[in-house]
């Protein structure tokens, strides 16, 4: 079909027409200026048939409009459901150019195709789930409705296999989602046209066999209804009714279920009363008059006024013994009833005033929806209440994919680390990192419904304590925690040990009342905390066990620290190798690393990597079981850089002596002094110079050109063990 200007008009004209008849109300000049754009977006696309693209957004938009009339927003949105994902159009640009609402709406149908596409649907309720949980507005997956069923409608020229693939999904998520809307006549037609397509064998055996039957079906309804008119009229109703042919899948389904042919189903076409005033005490009344032109069957009558089906649907079906001895079902109904049970939400719009406040399950559709009519006061501007379609259902859960398409659901925050132990607790506990949608995102980053997530893992990561600062889940939280404490009691364990070897080198005993009250002393919840300080080197046993033993020239540690921490600063952050690239670091307090020294990292529970000296006698110790736990890292250095050094001095003191050594520093390969400081006591100078040198074999010349300065006692680097 060739897009004239003169069939452009007249498109535009019918969706204009069918607008004002159905919608409450509408803004003309908006829905003309998104077709424009949409015949402009879509103007050098063509579908699988050779129509211009345009036709198939105008016919979803036609579809909303006549089938699920709700409002101009959706007729809008309709019109440009596809031009975010198929051009260049971007949302930024809808939404200035017509408003948020509707750029929000084109956002979230595009985000439910696009998680849907290619995914094998094996969980078909969850996949229902997934998508309620992703959108926040009603008129998102109404809009997502008419595109399937116009998909749907012109399937036939796309390939056997991707009609099967679309068929399958429509009949397993969106049709039982239209039942669940109170769409019964997309539900309907959703379901046929997906039985043509999976089932091609079938769907013409039943055709042809209605086809063959039709006459006799229809002269039998006549025969029924002839004496039912007749009645009616003399209680002067206004009404309407008609036979109801059954659905091909409808009838389908009974087959199967009750194990018969075609020509064994009873109830192939139903009668329908339609009454055109919406008290539904008339229904009752009518029921009155079938039943005494026919016998009723008792155990076949369902009242669905009285107590309405989980999708509002009401009507009364009764089955009676008609003519020849025929069971035929017939349907009583008001107007009201019928519009709900057709164009579900719609027709609640439509109906607000007179809808029941009965609804308390928030689960179902549509009592929810009678809620929030019944919430607000009748003179409401229609454009608040539309304001508050928000959908709460399944809202505080997540659906997540894996690589292969599997589904998982979670709790919402869920991150990572939730989703790896959902996968299996040892994926969790190896866990080092995780792609969200082919992007690598720190384990904290909270995941959204429809992530495809695949986790990286290592067998030399473990759980860490800080994982339970961000996960979700049970499963998660338990297996940190298990391996949290299997790891404490290995480092209680090692902490007892050291302290046992301490306690023999300085042939001391310790009874269980002495240790507890050094516990207390030194301010420790318990005797295990106690063990992991002391294993973690957290505290010194030289200190607490041989406190006699103080060295002669020792530098308060509080200078030591603010000189380290200068030092550290002065050259970066020191480079983490490999896979634990990214990982929180701090200086191991037993060996004090310094720019420098030789260093090595090792992996701790819950304080991330300690960096150590690679000749320290603790980390000897800790990792002597543990080798797995050691991580390569350097300080940082580029060409012709210099880290600060420290160096403590003793000597004689003596006139020029700071003379002197600042002399020996400044001519030793151009060193600069960053600061000196010496204090005298009794004839005798105690010094530190703080220096930067380009490596350590520089710094220990420079030490044996000071000590050879007269008076000098002893020239020692300055770290804190001095």
């Amino acid at each position: 079909m060739e897009l004239t200007e003169d069939k452009i008009k007249s498109l535009l004209d019918d969706l204009l027409n069918l607008c004002r008849k159905n919608l409450p109300t509408m803004n003309e000049e908006l829905i003309t200026k998104g077709i424009k754009l949409s015949l402009e977006a879509h103007k050098n696309h063509f579908r699988a048939s050779g129509e211009p693209y345009f036709l198939h957004p105008y016919e979803v938009t036609m579809i909303v409009a006549k089938e699920i009339p709700l409002d101009d927003i959706s007729v809008i949105s309709a019109l440009l459901h596809d031009v975010v994902e198929d051009t260049e159009i971007n949302l930024d640009f809808i939404e200035r150019e017509f408003n948020k609402e509707i750029a929000d709406i084109v956002d979230g149908v595009t985000k439910i195709g696009g998680v849907l596409r290619g995914q094998n649907i094996t969980q078909a309720e969850n996949y229902r789930k997934l998508l309620l949980s992703m959108i926040n507005d009603v008129r998102v997956i109404l809009v997502k409705f008419a595109d399937r069923l116009h998909n749907m409608r012109t399937l036939g020229f796309v390939s056997p296999h991707k009609q099967r693939r679309i068929a399958t999904e429509t009949l397993e998520i969106y049709a039982p989602f239209a039942h669940r809307f109170g769409l019964a006549k997309v539900k309907w037609e959703l379901e046929d046209l997906a039985f043509k397509y999976l089932n091609q064998e079938a769907y013409n055996e039943i055709a042809k066999k209605l086809k063959e039957t039709r006459r006799d079906r229809e002269k039998y309804i006549s025969a029924v209804t002839e004496p039912i008119i007749k009645r009616l009229d003399e209680h002067d109703l206004v009404y309407e009714i008609g036979g109801r042919p059954k659905h091909f899948y409808s009838i389908y389904k009974k087959m199967i279920k009750q194990n018969r042919p075609l020509e064994d189903i009873y109830d192939l076409s139903a009668i329908r009363i339609i009454l055109e005033n919406n008290d539904p005490n008339e229904c009752y009344y009518v029921l009155g008059i079938i039943n005494q032109l026919f016998k009723p069957i008792p155990d076949r009558f369902k009242d669905f006024i009285s107590i309405p089906k989980k999708n509002n649907y009401q009507s009364i079906h009764n089955t009676v013994i008609g003519p020849e001895g025929k069971l035929v079902e017939i349907q009583i109904r008001t107007r009201q009833m019928h519009e709900i049970a057709e164009k579900g939400v719609a027709a609640h719009w439509k109906y607000k005033e007179n809808i029941s406040s009965s609804a308390t399950d928030l689960e179902d559709w549509v009592n929810w929806i009678r809620d929030i009519f019944e919430s607000v006061s009748k003179d409401e501007a229609s454009n608040e209440i539309l304001a508050s379609f928000k959908l709460n259902l399944y809202q505080d859960e997540i659906y997540i994919f894996t690589p292969k398409g599997d589904l998982k659901i979670l709790p919402i925050d869920s991150t990572p680390v939730d989703f790896a132990f959902a996968i299996h607790s040892k994926v969790g506990s190896h866990c080092i990192g995780a792609k969200v949608n082919g992007k690598i995102v720190p384990l904290s980053t909270p995941l959204h419904s429809g992530d495809q997530v695949e986790i990286l893992t290592s067998n030399n990561q473990h759980p860490n304590k800080s994982w339970l600062q961000f996960v979700q889940t049970h499963k998660a939280k338990s297996n940190i925690r298990k391996f949290i404490q299997k790891e404490e009691d290995r480092i209680v364990k090692t902490g007892k040990e050291i302290w046992e070897r301490k306690l023999k080198k300085y042939k001391l005993a310790f009874t269980k009342d002495d240790l507890n009250k050094l516990v207390i002393k030194l301010k420790f919840e318990n005797q295990s905390k106690f063990f992991v300080a002391v294993a973690e080197d957290k505290i010194d046993l030289e200190d607490i066990l041989n406190p006699t033993e103080i060295k002669e020239s020792e530098v308060p540690e509080l200078e030591f620290d603010n000189f380290a921490k200068f030092a550290r600063e002065s050259v970066g952050d020191v480079i983490v190798a490999g896979e634990h690239r990214g990982f929180e670091y701090s200086y191991a307090k037993c060996c004090n690393p310094i720019p420098g020294d030789p260093i090595v990292g090792y992996i701790t529970i819950g304080e991330g990597i300690k960096i150590h000296r690679k000749n320290c006698k603790n980390l000897l110790t800790l990792s002597a079981d543990n080798e797995n736990r050691l991580v390569p890292v350097e300080w940082p250095r580029e060409k012709d850089s210099y880290f600060l050094a420290g160096i403590s001095i003793k000597g004689e003191d003596r006139p020029g002596i700071l003379k002197d050594l600042s002399n020996s520093i400044a001519s030793f390969q151009n060193t600069n002094i960053k600061s000196v400081n010496i204090s005298t006591t009794d004839s005798v100078f105690n010094g530190q110079v703080t220096v930067y040198v380009q490596d350590v074999l520089s710094l220990n010349r420079l030490m044996e050109r000071l000590k050879k300065n007269k008076g000098i006692y002893s020239v020692e680097r300055f770290d804190a063990h001095n």
